[in-house]
C-alpha cells in the first residue's frame, strides 16, 4: 500500500485561466479581508479612508482653500464670491460622489498625478455651473499650493473624521460593556494568580475595572492628540504666495485656513507636514490596543478554566470535528486583529515622520496605509464587544476553586501576627503552607494557637478565602 501511495500521481490543482487575471472586485476576490470576509463590520470606514474618501477630502481642503482666497481682501483678483458662487462650491465640497471621484480618476489616467487630476476636476465642475465669476476664478483654484498643502489637509480629515465618527464611539462601547460587566461582578470572589500559582482572592469584576481603566487612560489620549495640517507651499516658506503677493500676512491666512477644517496648525514644516502627529496617534492606538489583547488573553484564560461560560449561539459550529466544542473565537478574533493593526501602526509610526531633506516620496505610498491599521483595530472592538456579550460567570467553579486554596489565608495571618509581634510569623504561615494542600481545619487550629487578641482572632477564624478580597467590590463598583 505504502508503495502504491508513493508512486501515485499528484493531485490536479485548480486551472487558472486567463480571465482570473480581470476578475471583478467583490467580497470573494478581495485581495485584503477588510474589503472581503469582514467588509460588512467595516463598510463605516469605506467613505472615509478608501480613495474615494481621499479624493473627496482633496476636494474639501481646495475648495475651502479657494472660498478663503475669496474672503481674503488683499487678493482683489478673486473678489468675494456671491451666494450663487459659494452654493456651487458648497456643492463640489460637501456632496462630491464616488460617480465625481470617478472623473478624477478617469482624468488621471492622462495626468499620471492624483492631486493634478483633482485640480482639473474640480475646474471644469465651476465651468460646469454656468457661474460666470466662478470660470473667471478658476486658475485660483490649487493656487500657491504644493501638492502635499492638498494631501497633509486630506489625511488629517481623513484620520480625524474615522476617530470621531467609528474609532472613538467603538472604543467607548467597548469600554462601557466592559465597565458594565465590571460593575455587575463586583463581589464575585476569584482566586487570583501570580505567576500562574494561587494568590491573594480578588473579584471578577475587580480583575475587569483594571483593563477599564487603562483603555479609558489610552482612548483620553487618543482623542488629545491634535490632528494637524500645514498650507505652506513647496518648501514651507510661502515662497510662492509672497511672489504673487507679497504685502499679504500668508502665515495667519494659512492658519486659520486650517483651524476653520478643525484641525491644528502645524507651523514648522518642509514641502510635506511632518507627520510627528501621526506618530503619536498611532502610538497611542497601539497602547489601546495592547490593553486589549491584554485583556482578551485574560478573558480567554477565563474561559479556560471554567470561570465563565459562554452563550450557545443556536446554529453556530464550534469544531469542523468535535460537536461539543463552544470556543472563545471572539476573543482570539480580537487579539488577532489588534495584532495586525499594530503591526501596520508601528510601521506608520517609525517611517511616517522621516522624509529625506525637505519631502521623498516614501511616506505617499506607506500613508495610504491609514486605513488598514483603522479597520484592523475596528474590528478588534467589535470581537471583543461580542465576546463580552456572550460572558455568563460560573460562581460554582469559582467558589470550588477558592474553597481548595485556604493556603491564601497565609498572608493575613501573618500580617496580623506582625501587628501584635509574634515570633517569626512569616516564617511559621510558610512552613505551615509552601507547597502543601492546607485544610480549612490546619488554617483555623494554627490561628487558634496564636497569642493574638481576641476580636482580631475571631475576625481570622471566621475568614475564608471568598472573603479574603480586600476593597476588591468597591474598586469595581466605582469604575
Amino acid at each position: 500500500a505504502a508503495a502504491a501511495a508513493a508512486d501515485a500521481a499528484p493531485f490536479a490543482l485548480p486551472a487558472l485561466g486567463a480571465d482570473e487575471d480581470d476578475l471583478d472586485l467583490s467580497a470573494l476576490t478581495a485581495i485584503t479581508p477588510l474589503d472581503g470576509r469582514y467588509g460588512r463590520q467595516v463598510k463605516g470606514l469605506r467613505g472615509l479612508c478608501s480613495e474615494y474618501g481621499l479624493i473627496r477630502f482633496r476636494v474639501l481642503a481646495e475648495v475651502r482653500w479657494l472660498q478663503t482666497l475669496a474672503a481674503t481682501e488683499g487678493i482683489a483678483e478673486v473678489p468675494p464670491f456671491s451666494d450663487e458662487a459659494n452654493a456651487v462650491l458648497e456643492r463640489i465640497a460637501t456632496e462630491f460622489s464616488v460617480e465625481d471621484a470617478q472623473k478624477v480618476k478617469d482624468v488621471e489616467r492622462t495626468t499620471n498625478h492624483d492631486v493634478k487630476a483633482v485640480e482639473y476636476v474640480i475646474k471644469q465642475m465651476m465651468v460646469d455651473s454656468g457661474v460666470e465669476e466662478l470660470a473667471t476664478a478658476m486658475e485660483f483654484t490649487h493656487f500657491a499650493c504644493t501638492s502635499e498643502d492638498v494631501n497633509n489637509l486630506a489625511h488629517a480629515l481623513m484620520l480625524k473624521t474615522s476617530l470621531e465618527f467609528e474609532v472613538l464611539p467603538a472604543m467607548d462601547e467597548l469600554i462601557e460593556a466592559l465597565a458594565g460587566l465590571a460593575r455587575e461582578l463586583a463581589d464575585v470572589p476569584m482566586l487570583s494568580r501570580t505567576h500562574g500559582q494561587t494568590a491573594s482572592p480578588t473579584t471578577v469584576g475587580k480583575e475587569l475595572a483594571v483593563f477599564v481603566h487603562r483603555l479609558r487612560r489610552q482612548r483620553e489620549l487618543v482623542a488629545a492628540t491634535p490632528i494637524q495640517g500645514k498650507m505652506a507651499g513647496a518648501v514651507g516658506n510661502y515662497n510662492a504666495h509672497l511672489a504673487a503677493y507679497p504685502d499679504e500676512d500668508w502665515p495667519t491666512i494659512s492658519r486659520t485656513f486650517v483651524e476653520r477644517l478643525g484641525l491644528t496648525f502645524s507651523e514648522y514644516v518642509t514641502q510635506i507636514e511632518p507627520h510627528d502627529y501621526m506618530a503619536e496617534l498611532f502610538d497611542a492606538m497601539s497602547r489601546f490596543n495592547t490593553i486589549l489583547i491584554d485583556a482578551d488573553r485574560d478573558i480567554w484564560g477565563y474561559i479556560s478554566v471554567g470561570y465563565f461560560k459562554q452563550r450557545v449561539v443556536a446554529g453556530e459550529v464550534g469544531s469542523s470535528t468535535m460537536p461539543h466544542k463552544v470556543n472563545p473565537i471572539d476573543f482570539e478574533n480580537s487579539e488577532g486583529n489588534a495584532g495586525v493593526a499594530n503591526a501596520m501602526f508601528g510601521h506608520l509610526s517609525a517611517k511616517l515622520p522621516i522624509s529625506r531633506w525637505q519631502r521623498d516620496l516614501t511616506d505617499s505610498t506607506v500613508i495610504r496605509n491609514l486605513g488598514v491599521g483603522m479597520g484592523h483595530s475596528m474590528l478588534a472592538y467589535r470581537s471583543a464587544l461580542r465576546g463580552i456579550g456572550k460572558l455568563q460567570v460560573n460562581e460554582e467553579r469559582l467558589a470550588e476553586d477558592l474553597d481548595n486554596a485556604w493556603e491564601t489565608l497565609a498572608e493575613p495571618v501573618q500580617t496580623v501576627m506582625r501587628r501584635y509581634g509574634l515570633e517569626t510569623p512569616y516564617e511559621q504561615l510558610k512552613a505551615l503552607t509552601r507547597g502543601k494542600r492546607v485544610s480549612p481545619e490546619d488554617m483555623r487550629a494554627f490561628i487558634d494557637n496564636q497569642d493574638l487578641p481576641a476580636e482580631d482572632k475571631a475576625r481570622l477564624m471566621e475568614m475564608m478565602p471568598s472573603t479574603y478580597v480586600g476593597n476588591a467590590a468597591a474598586q469595581a463598583e466605582a469604575i
